[in-house]
């Protein structure tokens, strides 16, 4: 007996809605992780995007624990002399809190060629809002 490999024709895409509403920032990024990864579904293969598509609303509430809101940064550099930014959580939270999500997550995914495709699946909301209510099935 041996265990059928998993072929990019059997993959089958849901559209799952997750409530960031009082959640904890890097928890919800790695519940958000796994459903863009797949590893929920049954036929799950690492070679392979089998995940699902993910829309997270109300990223305005989401919390970080102890003083990590006042303390956390994001920062880039653009490789140029002076090219350093960087920005504090609660700046980042008022300026657009779907962009902080979007970096953590982002930064859970593994490192390879199914990491863009992946967060590309990945939509956020600000509030309770989003366009995708016929696309999500409500049990």
């Amino acid at each position: 007996m041996s265990t059928p490999a998993t072929k990019q024709k059997d993959i089958s895409r849901a559209w799952q809605l997750i409530d960031a509403k009082e959640q904890i920032l890097g928890r919800l990024a790695s519940q958000i992780a796994r459903v863009l990864i797949g590893k929920t579904k049954p036929y799950f293969s690492p070679n392979l995007d089998c995940g699902d598509y993910a829309v997270v609303i109300n990223c305005d509430q989401i919390k970080l624990t102890g003083k990590k809101a006042l303390q956390k940064t994001y920062w880039r550099h653009s490789n140029y002399p002076g090219g350093f930014k960087s920005i504090s959580f609660g700046e980042q939270l008022k300026k657009d809190s779907c962009q902080a999500l979007h970096w953590t997550v982002y930064k859970m995914l593994p490192k390879n060629r199914l990491r863009d495709g992946r967060i590309n699946r990945l939509k956020a909301f600000k509030d309770d809002k989003h366009i995708y209510q016929d696309k999500i099935k409500h049990d």
